[in-house]
């Protein structure tokens, strides 16, 4: 009986019910992957060494385990396995027999070497969907190069296209994993590609990069026309990667422009502006009693110094006005006027926001050592309500004992 069989005849409406998910991954693509199929019904089972996933032990809370760790493998059962050993490699290989999906994040020579690579795999189980993350890809001088996020996102120039002046080093816009999360979103999409080729055996084993990924979340940016820049020099004529003021300079320069699409101070607080259309642009103008001939096109580059000087001084006009009432207020007028604007918020407030709870976005766990942790949700929903997670995320080996009887009772049931 196959999995969607199985699926079917249980009547569970998650889609991926019956879907088994060996991941030996750690960190964050990978596992976030794995996290949001879990969230849509699939058994994950995450194989991990006797120290277990590097992640439980970044910034460890009391329990000495990670919050990170508890945000990203919710949903998930937890085996101890040592691919160093004949034992655990065996036991391994009985793990991937019953998959319908592996994924992990090694260098394909490690990978080999554990019998992770996709002809091993193929030989234990040539049904099964297979989903790597890498850091540059399995092709090319970088190939078999280890590298994690900021890695990615500096060599893609994802950590310049945010470049403070105030910054003596590029740093990562706050924080945020850009590369991994897209890089797991990705692998999460490769994955349900996978399962829907019911037609061929071919075409199961995917690949996805953090390079890949840091160059896809500047998508609209990485176009470069016939008539482009010499070599080494990018559109704004900054030749030199390491003059940050430079560079910096020449982002604000042009953000400077776009009075429409940005945050503002208000008399009480911050508030942020978005229009993309001409429409919700000249209802701003309307509202503030002001007018601008570049309304059309307000990212273009200003001809000459003194347009230039004009468009800046609309958006300081713009900021002038917004300081003089709170950002409710602001908001409420933009609304009023089919204009989109938001309150600026900080991540924690959000955990008790009437939004977020209302569609799942936030859920409590009870840890068995860590007590209760409040994590993200789920990012679906499945005929209107929510598709989160059955389980907290596991200690480490938790679930050795109950994979060992499944795996034990599949081989009777083969005899």
């Amino acid at each position: 009986m196959t999995s969607r069989e199985r699926n079917a005849e249980s009547g569970n409406n998650r889609p991926l019910e019956g879907i088994r998910v060996i991941d030996y991954s750690q960190f964050v693509a990978g596992p976030l992957c794995t996290m949001l199929l879990a969230s849509l019904g699939a058994d994950v089972v995450k194989v991990e060494s006797p120290v277990g996933d590097a992640y439980r032990h970044y910034e460890p809370l009391g329990d000495n385990e990670s919050t990170r760790f508890y945000a990203l493998n919710q949903g998930k059962r937890s085996v101890v396995c040592d691919l160093k050993t004949a034992e655990g490699r065996a036991f391994s290989d009985s793990l991937i027999a019953t998959a319908d999906v592996v994924v992990h994040n090694m260098p394909h020579q490690r990978a080999a070497l554990f019998g992770l690579d996709s002809e091993t795999i193929r030989g234990i189980n040539s049904a099964a969907v297979v989903a790597v993350v890498s850091a540059f890809g399995t092709h090319g001088p970088k190939s078999g190069q280890v590298g994690y996020d900021l890695i990615a996102q500096a060599y893609s120039g994802l950590l310049m296209a945010d470049a403070d002046p105030g910054d003596q080093v590029p740093r990562r816009s706050g924080g945020i994993p850009f590369s991994d999360i897209t890089s797991g979103l990705l692998a999460c999409i490769s994955v349900l590609a996978g399962l829907t080729n019911t037609t061929s055996q071919t075409s199961r084993h995917f690949e996805v990069s953090l390079l890949s990924a840091s160059l896809l979340t500047q998508i609209q940016d990485f176009v470069r026309l016939e008539k482009a820049p010499r070599p080494g020099v990018d559109s704004h004529g900054i030749a030199n990667v390491g003059d940050l003021t430079a560079v910096s300079e020449s982002v604000r320069s042009s953000a400077e422009l776009e009075p429409y699409y940005r945050c503002y101070e208000a008399g009480d607080g911050f508030f942020a502006l978005a229009c993309l259309t001409i429409t919700q642009r000249e209802k701003v103008l309307e509202l503030l009693s002001l007018e601008d001939p570049w309304v059309a096109n307000p990212q273009s580059p200003p001809a000459n110094d003194v347009e230039r000087e004009i468009r800046t001084g609309l958006a300081r006009s713009f900021a002038r006005q917004f300081r003089e009432a709170s950002a409710s207020h602001w908001i409420e007028q933009f609304r009023l006027v089919a204009v989109p604007a938001g309150e600026v918020r900080l991540l924690t407030q959000l955990f008790d926001d009437e939004q977020v709870e209302a569609n799942g976005l936030v859920r409590r766990h009870q840890q068995a050592r860590g007590g209760s942790v409040d994590v993200y949700g789920t990012p679906f929903k499945i005929n209107g309500i929510p598709s989160l997670t059955k389980r907290p995320a596991p200690r480490l080996g938790q679930h050795n004992v109950e994979l060992q009887k499944e795996l034990s009772k599949r081989e009777e049931y083969a005899k």
